[in-house]
């Protein structure tokens, strides 16, 4: 596979990944670039791939999150298509599979992605390490429910994490993903016991 086109590359870290400061630090900077890496990494899992179609939709996946999170990949996916830079990188059929991807990533979804490049985003969005997981869970917790006391943090964030994470979790995966599969095994295993669950929280979280 090729690299990145370096002048979309450069037009991204100039003047799209910065708005991401603007959201929670779960979403922020660190995430994206979380996210990028592991969309470049999937592609290689399937043929005919283009990686600056991975790229993109990895860099504006998450890029709404401070405006509305509710709707984000939906807004996310409309400042992509909008971008009148991007019919520089791009063909008009290109631009509708990664706005499409973009739509499709959130894990809450009740669908399948409709083309490869969602369900490689979708599954790169996915998190592999229990303590950052925490670490962003909370962060969110912070910035969109300060009213919350410290149990009350801890009950919304076991629920949120059963919910998304448990044995009949939302989350889906459809890649190959060793580091997904080792956080699975984890998560479960401190779902299993919201006191212990309670107790990683708070180290993690230093409360």
């Amino acid at each position: 596979m090729c690299e990145i086109n370096p002048l979309l590359k450069g037009y991204a870290e100039k003047s799209i990944l910065p708005e991401y400061l603007k959201n929670d630090s779960g979403h922020s900077l660190g995430h994206v670039d979380y996210v990028i890496r592991r969309s470049l990494s999937f592609a290689q899992q399937f043929e005919d791939v283009n990686l600056d179609m991975i790229y993109a939709a990895a860099v504006y996946h998450d890029i709404a999150h401070h405006i509305d999170k509710k709707i984000h990949e939906k807004l996310s996916a409309e400042k992509f298509y909008s971008d009148e830079k991007m019919k520089e990188f791009f063909t008009e059929s290109q631009r509708l599979t990664v706005k499409e991807a973009i739509e499709d990533h959130r894990a809450s979804s009740n669908k399948v992605p409709r083309s490869n490049y969602g369900r490689i985003l979708s599954s790169a969005d996915r998190s592999t390490d229990v303590d950052d997981f925490l670490r962003r869970t909370h962060a969110y917790t912070l910035r969109h429910f300060p009213c919350c006391d410290e149990n009350e943090m801890i009950k919304r964030a076991f629920d949120h994490t059963l919910e998304k994470y448990g044995s009949s979790g939302y989350a889906s995966h459809y890649v190959e993903d060793e580091e997904y599969a080792s956080f699975r095994k984890d998560i479960l295993y401190i779902l299993s016991d919201p006191e212990l669950f309670s107790r990683r929280y708070r180290r993690v979280n230093k409360l």
